[in-house]
């Protein structure tokens, strides 16, 4: 499993972010011969796919897919920089539905962050927080474990929007294939 989801139906997902019904445009094939792409975001691990449709495939935008099913003919990771720039546009609110999908997933990476090295904490690799703030979600947290990012904002003074922290730092990962530390965005094994 690389590139998607394993719900409590034991299915994998994928959300659809872009549609090339004719094939990449690159591709100096007649369209009659090129077959249609979907490109996907792995709601469990966050990877970036490429799937190449059967002709009968009905799926679309937005849509939460298996890459088991019928209509895909074929699957491949890819890098952040080959997606086409309307699928780019699309990632940022896949990442927002995938955690809003699943809130205490992302509300638990808040309760169960862990150090890295004796100088560096999990926590630290998000955006804008520094040693003071992550010490009141630490000091917080051992009170009681957070429920939800309303409650993790409330309880939390000087943290604002800790959903969108989560998100700004997936978004990173995806872009920068050389970050030394990866909190969300899972590695591909090709």
């Amino acid at each position: 499993m690389s590139d998607v989801e394993s719900d409590e139906a034991g299915e994998h997902r994928a959300v659809v972010l872009d549609m090339l019904p004719t094939g990449r445009p690159d591709d100096d094939r007649p369209p009659q011969q090129k077959s249609a792409l979907a490109f996907a975001l792995g709601e469990a691990d966050f990877l970036l796919s490429e799937f190449t449709l059967a002709e009968d495939a009905d799926i679309g935008f937005s849509d939460r897919i298996r890459p088991d099913d019928p209509v895909i003919e074929a699957t491949h990771a890819i890098e952040f920089d080959a997606l086409p720039s309307a699928a780019r546009s699309e990632l940022e609110y896949a990442i927002e539905d995938t955690i809003d999908r699943d809130e205490q997933r992302f509300v638990d990476f808040y309760n169960d962050a862990q150090p890295i090295t004796l100088r560096l904490h999990q926590l630290n690799l998000l955006p804008g927080i520094g040693k003071k703030l992550r010490n009141s979600i630490l000091d917080e947290r051992k009170r009681k474990p957070f429920e939800s990012f309303d409650e993790l904002e409330e309880r939390v003074a000087g943290l604002h929007r800790p959903k969108e922290i989560l998100i700004e730092r997936i978004r990173e990962e995806l872009r920068d294939d050389d970050l030394k530390y990866r909190i969300f965005v899972g590695r591909d094994e090709e």
